[in-house]
């Protein structure tokens, strides 16, 4: 066997869908890939050509470009290209170029068309009829409302000329909207206006404004579309757009508003990070996270894509500070491995986000050497909650000697949890089941999860313990199709859509995962895995997903909407707040993951 197999397969074990193959033929997939080396700034591949086959990240980055040479995504390890010209005609639908040295295992074509062939979870994964990859907004569809500044600065018409300059220079903006004192619109006026109508005319800078102003403008309600405003702009000339609802004043669209939205991306951001000299360089990056999710959202995007690409940013950054730490601190002395856990592990996250990681270290660490992994981890740590990833507050983090051990103490760590599942395991072992590698030699994450999932599977009592851990959230059903809400505090009247909404179908799914002894982290994935193992029905397993798909999309429209109010985004919603209809679809959901823990509760496996 050629000695480079096993290392393909160890990685392999770690990216999905492969992790979902028999172990039999995860190694015969590994026995097909390719490796190839390219060098910076190498094209793989352009549009039209005959691809070689499935592109596979082992290591280093490649951009992805359409057929105008936009930017269309950045990817790194285990991330794969070249699937739409597989899944199709066997031509390349895009250019692949490498940001730098990169390693890349090919899998050729008819290996991929077997896999896809044979294994539905694999074809589940490059079918793009409902989209697994992100999709770029469109500006032209979106609507105003999630395009506009909301309350623009205004003034009064007989504001002087000169304090209107004032005003724009010193709120760095570059219009006033002058309204009446019910805040119903009588014009606008531009920094523009002023230059050619004042300064330009020779005009006293005392004037009024509404003797300048651009009286009664072109107005667009906030149900108009994108392609209106830039219909508008381009047709009349102008920049700045007021949005008028029933009469009033209730935002604004410039140029720089379509400027942002063009701009903001995941794969911008990633870019970004990337880019960053300093963790106060990445910190002014990841604070457009919420713009984004709020952008996600607007555009439709299913909540899976959204946490995808919003974790996406979170992995960048967590390898961008590893990269960080190890320019300050020089080469490690053995091998690591950057593991992240709970939201971020799951690839989960959304608007508000704490930090839950850990480091495996190869087994030949000596204690000479924790030294330098206590500082990596350090480093890393206070980066990411400089960038808004808030240390996590059960100490699940790397900078915990606890969690910072060399592979042995891992194995032991698990097979404790699996002999002696406490109330602690039993915490733990959920945690640690939503591991995922960031950064590092993957190869020691190794066989590890396999091994805990087959071990664990076979321990009746810890899978009797971890049923019953996974009941400890409940939906927050009250009597009479109402809700239970928080009875007090900051949230009173609040339900916790993650505690109480997303949480306990996480949980749910995490115990499927230990039945069908299924690889993946991801709770929607390992909700379809487990029906396709045969560990719920299909109808069951249909419903649970359709309940979790509303909750967990509530929560992140919930959070867009705060971003949206110029708030910080939380999971708090108050029911009222919700339409009759709303409130009784989201119910709805919530009753399934009920029933479904109900029937997990009493032994049943299956519902029908």
């Amino acid at each position: 066997m050629n000695d480079t197999v096993p290392s393909i397969e160890g990685f392999l074990a770690t990216v999905h869908p492969y992790d979902s193959l028999p172990q039999d033929e995860l190694a015969r997939v590994a026995g097909s890939f390719g490796r190839r080396k390219v060098t910076a700034g190498s094209e793989i591949y352009r549009i039209g050509e005959v691809l070689d086959g499935l592109f596979l990240i082992e290591g280093g980055g490649v951009e992805i470009l359409d057929g105008n040479g936009a930017l269309v995504s950045l990817l790194g390890p285990g991330n794969s290209f070249g699937e739409r010209g597989m899944m199709r005609d066997g031509m390349a639908a895009t250019t692949a170029r490498c940001t730098e040295e990169a390693t890349l295992l090919v899998l050729p074509p008819a290996d991929f068309r077997r896999l896809v062939a044979e294994f539905p979870t694999f074809a589940k994964f490059f079918d793009r009829r409902r989209p697994a990859e992100p999709r770029h907004n469109d500006l032209a569809t979106q609507r105003v409302a999630d395009l506009m500044t909301r309350d623009p600065v205004c003034c009064a018409p007989d504001l002087p000329a000169i304090q209107a300059a004032k005003q724009m220079r010193d709120r760095g903006i570059s219009s006033l909207t002058v309204t009446d004192g019910a805040g119903v619109l009588l014009g606008i006026v531009t920094t523009r206006d002023l230059s050619n109508r004042v300064l330009a005319a020779g005009r006293d800078p005392g004037i009024a404004i509404a003797d300048v102003m651009t009286a009664d403008p072109i107005t667009l309600p906030p149900a108009a579309l994108g392609t209106d405003i830039l219909h508008l702009m381009l047709e009349r000339s102008i920049g700045h757009v007021p949005i008028v609802d029933k009469g009033r004043l209730i935002g604004i669209i410039t140029q720089t508003n379509l400027t942002r939205f063009q701009a903001l991306s995941s794969a911008a951001l990633i870019r970004d990070v990337a880019g960053a000299a300093s963790v106060s360089d990445m910190a002014m990056v990841t604070a457009r996270i919420p713009q984004l999710l709020a952008q996600l959202v607007a555009g439709h995007h299913a909540h899976e894509v959204t946490t995808r690409l919003i974790t996406d940013i979170a992995d960048a950054v967590t390898r961008r500070l590893l990269a960080i730490a190890e320019a300050e601190l020089g080469a490690p002395p053995v091998p690591y491995l950057w593991l992240a856990c709970g939201s971020q592990g799951r690839q989960e996250q959304t608007g508000v986000s704490d930090q839950d990681n850990c480091l495996m270290l190869d087994d030949a660490v000596t204690e000479a050497d924790m030294a330098y992994f206590r500082a990596l981890a350090k480093i890393v740590a206070d980066g990411l909650d400089a960038c808004g990833y808030i240390f996590c507050p059960g100490d699940m983090m790397a900078t915990n000697p606890r969690w910072c051990q060399p592979v042995w103490v891992w194995r032991d760590y698990f097979r404790g949890w699996i002999a002696q599942p406490d109330n602690e395991a039993q915490m733990l072992a959920s945690v640690m089941f939503d591991l995922r590698p960031i950064g590092g030699s993957a190869r020691l994450f190794g066989d590890l999860q396999t091994d805990t999932l087959n071990a664990s599977a076979k321990n009746s009592i810890f899978v009797a313990h971890m049923v019953s851990n996974s009941l400890k959230h409940t939906p927050p059903l009250g009597m009479i199709r109402s809700f239970a809400t928080i009875r007090s505090g900051e949230h009173r009247d609040h339900i916790d859509l993650k505690h109480n909404g997303v949480v306990p179908v996480t949980d749910l799914a995490r115990v499927y995962a230990l039945q069908g002894r299924i690889g993946v982290v991801n709770t929607r994935a390992r909700l379809l895995a487990a029906v396709e193992a045969g560990v719920i029905s299909t109808s069951g397993g249909r419903d649970l997903i359709e309940a979790y798909d509303h909750i967990a999309q509530t929560r992140l429209e919930h959070q867009a909407g705060l971003v949206a109010s110029g708030a910080k985004p939380d999971n708090f919603l108050a029911p009222k707040d919700l339409s009759d209809f709303e409130r009784s679809h989201l119910r709805d959901a919530f009753v399934v993951v009920r029933t479904m823990q109900s029937a997990l509760g009493h032994g049943k496996g299956m519902l029908s």
